[in-house]
């Protein structure tokens, strides 16, 4: 079974942490996965960026796209044992690896391209095209036990669209902080 396994870019603050889980993935620890990385400092830059320049949504969904490539890089430069992978769902080779998520430039008809889709939305995006068994959000914070995508995404523990995209991805969804690991119960499309 695959894992898609997003481990957001907050975790830069803790680093310790976000090597412990890259070595993990390498070594095999969590059977097959491909790492979603977050954008983190390089996202929070296009955020800025945009509200100083004034950029559409589509280009700052563009940017964002290259900011998780930067930490694909960043994650591959932390454990050289990982490799960074376009396209991961056309891959056969059972080995780990990083997604770098820049294709996506061109656009995807799933995908809205605004602010309302982050790194969390990606990893339920590709883990239905993977049709991977399980999607894990890593996360700098603990989510609130019996909650829903909804839920949290109107907490903003998750992104605007994480709920749709939840409701679209057939497997179990994770995510584990840093003291706790929370399941959570998943309404399916009718």
């Amino acid at each position: 079974m695959t894992t898609v396994l997003k481990i957001g870019g907050s975790l830069a603050a803790d680093p310790e942490r976000r090597r412990a889980l890259l070595a993990d993935v390498a070594a095999g620890l969590h059977g097959r996965c491909v790492v979603v990385p977050g954008g983190g400092a390089y996202a929070d830059a296009v955020r800025a960026a945009q509200i100083r320049d004034g950029f559409d949504d589509a280009e700052a969904h563009c940017r964002a796209l290259d900011a998780m490539g930067r930490m694909a890089t960043d994650f591959c430069s932390i454990e050289p044992r990982l490799a960074r992978s376009l396209e991961p769902w056309t891959e056969i080779a059972n080995a780990s690896r990083v997604w770098d998520p820049t294709t996506l430039r061109v656009g995807d008809p799933e995908i809205p391209e605004n602010w309302g889709v982050t790194s969390d939305s990606l990893a339920l995006w590709l883990a239905r095209r993977m049709r991977a068994g399980r999607c894990v959000l890593v996360k700098s914070a603990d989510a609130p036990s019996q909650e829903d995508a909804d839920g949290l995404a109107q907490r903003g523990f998750v992104d605007a669209a994480f709920s749709a995209f939840a409701m679209r991805y057939g497997g179990s969804i994770a995510i584990w902080g840093p003291t706790r690991n929370v399941t959570l119960r998943q309404r399916v499309a009718a």
